[in-house]
């Protein structure tokens, strides 16, 4: 299985609505429920009014559009993550999952992650 490893400096942060939110952007994601809406940007892209903020993340993604049929690919990778004390935060898409990682974590995750037969790519 593929890896790919996404360039950008990261931040998750809580914003109060939408406005500053730049839908146009190439990387993002915002989960929205009755408590809050949050969202995964560039570092670069974070909106100026946040009500939290955690800048420092790096993430990367298993290449490829997985089947829903498909079970177990995030467990196992963040049970390796764990095993070697790298705390994840991880989003999906309809197509894949996006695992970040701390900064400081980041190469030795995919270094971990590589010893395991995991492709970086």
């Amino acid at each position: 299985m593929e890896i790919k490893k996404i360039e950008y400096d990261l931040t998750v942060c809580k914003v109060p609505d939408y406005k500053e939110i730049d839908l146009s952007k190439e990387f993002f994601f915002i989960g929205k429920t009755d408590e809050e809406i949050s969202l995964v940007c560039p570092t670069s892209e974070t909106p100026q009014h946040t009500s939290a903020r955690e800048d420092g993340w790096k993430a990367f993604r298993i290449q490829g559009v997985l089947d829903f049929s498909l079970i177990g690919i995030l467990s196992k990778i963040s049970s390796i993550l764990a095993e070697n004390h790298i705390g994840i935060f991880a989003v999906s898409t309809y197509n894949t999952d996006y695992i970040l990682v701390k900064e400081y974590d980041f190469e030795n995750a995919l270094k971990v992650l590589d010893a395991e037969g995991y492709k970086i790519v």
